[in-house]
């Protein structure tokens, strides 16, 4: 909790994070009420001063509303800014459900294929050994973490490789959900490197710059993701 040792900047971020797990996390429903200022900077330990400074942030996700007669309360999911960092952190670390998963599969499905043909057009040669890189490290991975790290590294890699600076800070915004759904993955399957030829796949057809190759394999990855979750689930 927020009353650990540190300093004021410490301190606003663990109520940050505190209230912003319990709301996304579902602790605090859509439209229900936050305690009042004074009982929550005593139930968190901190000064309102530091409580303020972290309702604002919150407020500025999206998650939280201020009125003068009724004070704080939680916002409608439609106000959510649910593209933001934290965010989705926090979605993510409460379990994610298997309606979140098949958004992001299908967020997916929209941004990837299309950036792994841009990235076949446009790649330089420094851009095709960081993708070469990040698939060695995959295929070195000797355990799961290993592999979860470089499969975000070959993603981002590819985010990079379009030369489009919107679609790479893509990747900064989706992160964590990314980094949550290849772990989430790689753990239902028998074996955790069941996607690699997938990835060599992308792999080799951005370094033949073949576009529509590129985004056939990337298709064939998602949904092959897809399948390998959805048998999890009905086990």
């Amino acid at each position: 909790m927020a009353s650990k040792t540190g300093g004021a900047k410490n301190l606003h971020m663990q109520v940050i994070e505190d209230l912003g797990e319990s709301i996304v996390g579902g602790v605090f429903q859509p439209g229900d009420p936050l305690p009042g200022e004074a009982q929550l900077a005593c139930q968190m330990a901190v000064s309102r001063t530091v409580l303020r400074e972290a309702l604002k942030v919150l407020a500025a996700k999206g998650l939280i509303e201020t009125r003068q007669k009724t004070g704080m309360r939680v916002r409608e999911h439609r106000y959510w800014n649910h593209l933001d960092a934290d965010v989705l952190g926090w979605r993510c670390a409460s379990m994610p459900t298997d309606d979140f998963v098949d958004k992001l599969v299908e967020m997916r499905e929209i941004v990837e294929p299309a950036a792994v043909m841009a990235a076949a057009r446009r790649r330089d040669p420094a851009q095709l050994e960081a993708i070469g890189e990040a698939l060695q490290a995959m295929e070195d991975a000797k355990d799961l973490d290993d592999w979860a790290e470089a499969d975000l590294r070959f993603h981002e890699a590819v985010l990079m490789a379009t030369n489009n600076e919107l679609l790479s800070s893509l990747f900064s915004v989706i992160e964590t959900a990314l980094a949550t759904f290849f772990v989430m993955s790689a753990r239902t399957a028998k074996n955790f490197k069941y996607s690699l030829p997938h990835h060599r796949a992308v792999y080799e057809a951005i370094r033949r710059r073949r576009p529509n190759e590129a985004a056939a394999a990337m298709h064939t990855m998602i949904a092959d993701s897809r399948a390998n979750m959805r048998k999890a689930r009905r086990r």
